[in-house]
């Protein structure tokens, strides 16, 4: 992966990399260099449970039971960034996720909520 599509991925998940504050840049840029796929996946029980219900109506439940959520979807963004293209044609998945809104002082004053598109890996490939 280089440098640039890196970047590109981290950039694309400022808000899930601003509540990693103690890891830097560089140190995040590393870790993207394991050849293993990690979604941006947090952990909420609801948005597994979401997508994996779509994933079950799409596909089945078999695909449905071996439902990985931190490595079997992911963003478009976050696809290219590990170098694979959704295919043409395919249907994003949904999911949300809360954006904290923080004032000058950088305190946390609410949150939003953010609709998320998630392609499969069924719904990619290999460039």
């Amino acid at each position: 992966m280089t440098r640039q599509m890196k970047e590109l991925f981290i950039i694309s998940h400022r808000s899930f990399f601003s509540a990693l504050s103690s890891v830097s840049v560089a140190n995040i840029i590393s870790m993207l260099s394991v050849k293993e796929l990690i979604s941006p996946y947090r952990g909420s029980e609801k948005t597994y449970e979401m997508v994996r219900d779509q994933i079950e109506e799409r596909w089945g439940e078999e695909c449905a039971e071996g439902f990985d959520p931190h490595c079997d979807a992911m963003p478009y963004a976050s696809w290219v960034a590990y170098g694979y293209q959704v295919r043409k044609g395919q249907k994003a998945l949904k999911s949300v996720t809360y954006v904290d809104v923080k004032d000058e002082k950088g305190e946390v004053t609410g949150k939003i909520k953010r609709v998320v598109n998630l392609f499969h890996k069924r719904q990619v490939e290999k460039v």
